[in-house]
C-alpha cells in the first residue's frame, strides 16, 4: 500500500507564509549550496503560488460580500 498526499487539503496561508519567510531567510546567509539552493528556491515558488491562489480566494469572497450586503460602489 502506497501513501500518498491528497491535493484536496485546505492549504494553510500562516503555515506557507512562515515557511516562505524561512526559505528567504536562508537564502540571506552567507553559505549557500548550489543543489540545495535550487531545491529551496523551487519549494519557495510553490509556496509563493499557493499564497497569491488562496489571497486571491479571499479577495474574491471578500468583493463578493461587498456586492451582497451593497459596500461595492461600482
Amino acid at each position: 500500500m502506497t501513501s500518498k498526499k491528497t491535493p484536496t487539503k485546505p492549504v494553510d496561508f500562516g503555515t506557507s507564509f512562515q515557511e516562505l519567510e524561512k526559505i528567504i531567510s536562508w537564502f540571506e546567509g552567507d553559505e549557500i549550496d548550489l543543489d540545495q539552493g535550487l531545491k529551496k528556491f523551487e519549494r519557495g515558488l510553490e509556496l509563493a503560488q499557493v499564497c497569491r491562489t488562496r489571497l486571491k480566494e479571499v479577495e474574491n469572497r471578500v468583493n463578493e460580500l461587498k456586492v451582497k450586503f451593497g459596500e461595492l460602489d461600482n
